[in-house]
């Protein structure tokens, strides 16, 4: 077997390729490059086009919700592959549907309505709560679903840059890696050129945060939860899109937000996600304890608004990751509260609006 990397190194070397290093996913650097010539950014190809839709972003808000009809043969796992759609976020959709066997002709959700993220909206930005990654444009925003690191392996809450995009990795497994291997009695070579084994797929982004890359899988169920030794995971036809068209020195924000709060003009939403598929009362205190700030410190921002606390519960006890319409501050209360009255806190006649 060593025989065969050894032969697939020299190969790569004849055909004037770099068979260089691909990081692993918990740590190894990659040195490889895309075939032109090192510049560290794939040749255009015009044919190209990204699977998921480009939604302009009105105030806090962008896309919409869909319907589809399944087929027999059809799972969440398959559909998510087929419309670049998390498995994850499918099942929270869908509460009741077996993602296994939905049966012929049954109606699902498909979850394109999103609350943006806090923080600048440029680049890339991942929210591993969510477990999608957010692409900004001039035009506005592509969302698309990601594997993410587990509980043992966790991705990095951190700021980054693309510094490069590789076709056709190699992945050099660390230690650790092999390790896990050698311990359930599986041998992992020291290096896995481009192709099918090779569990980083055709394309990826590597980044400013070392050890880390955002790549394509030769697994597909996982894109959309917690799998990964730490990187992060799309499915191939995603990547393969996001290569070509992230320049380098492109900003990757990888943040942790599983409540999102945002206005579309005098409308308050609000968006929960639960970790997994089971929720469980920690989970869901953290949660109502998480909500319960963000609409306190969205009330000292905006006086007068107003909630219901209804809506609030049902987003809390569902967490299935909908933006859901929970509030709103009345146009008139808007309008006074840009200059308002400093002496007293929610400026003069206006009521404080409790929503416990």
């Amino acid at each position: 077997m060593i025989n065969r990397f050894l032969t697939a190194c020299l190969m790569m070397s004849l055909l004037g390729l770099n068979p260089g290093l691909a990081m692993a996913e918990s740590g190894s650097k990659s040195s490889q490059s895309p075939d032109n010539g090192g510049a560290g950014q794939p040749t255009a190809d015009t044919s190209r086009k990204p699977r998921v839709p480009l939604f302009n972003v009105d105030g806090d808000l962008a896309g919409q919700l869909s319907v589809m009809t399944t087929e027999y043969e059809d799972t969440f796992a398959g559909i998510g592959n087929r419309v670049s759609l998390g498995y994850l976020e499918l099942v929270k959709a869908n509460p009741g549907v077996d993602p296994w066997l939905p049966g012929d002709g049954t109606t699902i959700t498909l979850p394109r309505k999103y609350i943006m993220p806090d923080g600048p909206r440029e680049g890339i930005v991942i929210n591993l709560a969510e477990y999608r990654l957010y692409y900004f444009t001039d035009g506005g925003v592509e969302v698309y679903p990601v594997g993410v690191g587990t509980e043992d392996n966790p991705s990095p809450v951190t700021d980054a840059q693309v510094t490069m995009s590789l076709k056709s990795p190699a992945w050099y497994p660390p230690k650790s890696i092999r390790a896990e291997y050698e311990a359930m009695g599986e041998y992992l070579p020291r290096m896995i050129p481009p192709g099918p084994d090779n569990p980083l797929g055709n394309y990826a982004l590597m980044l400013s945060a070392e050890g880390y890359l955002i790549h394509g899988t030769n697994k597909q169920f996982g894109v959309g939860m917690q799998v990964s030794h730490g990187c992060f995971r799309m499915y191939n036809e995603d990547i393969g899109w996001l290569a070509y068209e992230v320049s380098k020195g492109t900003p990757v924000r990888v943040i942790r937000e599983p409540v999102k709060i945002g206005m579309r003009g005098n409308e308050v939403w609000l968006e929960v996600h639960r970790p997994e598929e089971i929720y469980t009362t920690e989970d869901r205190e953290e949660l109502w304890q998480t909500v319960s700030r963000k609409i306190d410190a969205l009330r000292e921002r905006l006086p007068g608004l107003q909630v219901k606390r209804s809506a609030i519960e049902s987003a809390v006890e569902l967490a299935d990751g909908l933006p859901r319409m929970v509030g709103e501050q009345p146009p008139q209360l808007a309008a006074e509260s840009a200059t308002p009255d400093r002496s007293t806190p929610n400026g003069p006649g206006i009521p404080q609006q409790l929503w416990f």
